[in-house]
């Protein structure tokens, strides 16, 4: 009976969207000798075009890639199917990287360096209609849903600070008075738990708010 099912889970179709060549190449590497019927595509769009095929049974996408993100492309998937099974496989685990690839709907959350079983696992769970994230990333999102979000506005007034702009220059180039950015700051760093502009814009990068 056993043998029955591994020879099943074999069939499952698996896609890969990676913008990294030689990360593509071996994820496919390795679920192919694991069996599985591996698509690979090196874009977002090159992937969108597949789509006539069929959803793949399970979906390992990257998160940061140009024109349509990871998290574009989730979206773009569950507005056809909302039972999509998909998997985020990347290297970057701020917070808010990983809030926002689970609020589009992806089911499981890994790290490019997971071991090779513990990927495999995550397959087989999610496919089984299970969410899958590490205990230590799946903390990094209880903070982020438990915390005070940062609003679009204080993640606008971040950027230009890690520019190194002034309360006069945000202001200038938000449309809003000094006053106003300064409230913005202030707002920023209770919401952070930081003392300083500096530590703020380290914070807000880590957290995956904003890109240097």
């Amino acid at each position: 009976m056993l043998d029955v099912i591994e020879e099943s889970l074999h069939r499952w179709r698996v896609g890969l969207v990676d913008d990294d060549p030689s990360a593509l190449r071996a994820t496919a590497r390795l679920l192919t000798v694991d069996g599985y019927d591996v698509s690979a595509f090196s874009s977002a769009s090159e992937f969108l075009e597949s789509l006539e095929l069929g959803i793949p049974d399970v979906l390992l996408v990257d998160l940061r890639m140009p024109e349509l993100d990871g998290v574009g492309v989730i979206k773009q998937i569950r507005a056809d199917d909302e039972n999509a099974r998909i998997i985020v496989l990347t290297t970057f685990d701020g917070d808010e990287d990983i809030y926002r690839a689970i609020q589009a709907g992806a089911k499981g959350y890994l790290l490019k360096d997971v071991p090779r079983e513990a990927l495999i696992d995550s397959i087989r769970r999610v496919h089984a209609g299970e969410t899958c994230i590490p205990v230590h990333l799946a903390n990094k999102l209880a903070e982020r849903v438990s915390g005070e979000s940062v609003s679009e506005r204080e993640i606008d007034v971040l950027k230009l600070l890690a520019q190194g702009k002034s309360n006069k220059e945000i202001g200038s180039v938000l449309f809003i008075s000094p006053g106003t950015v300064k409230s913005h700051v202030k707002s920023i760093f209770a919401k952070l738990n930081v003392n300083s502009r500096a530590e703020a814009v380290a914070n807000a990068a880590h957290r995956a708010l904003i890109q240097l």
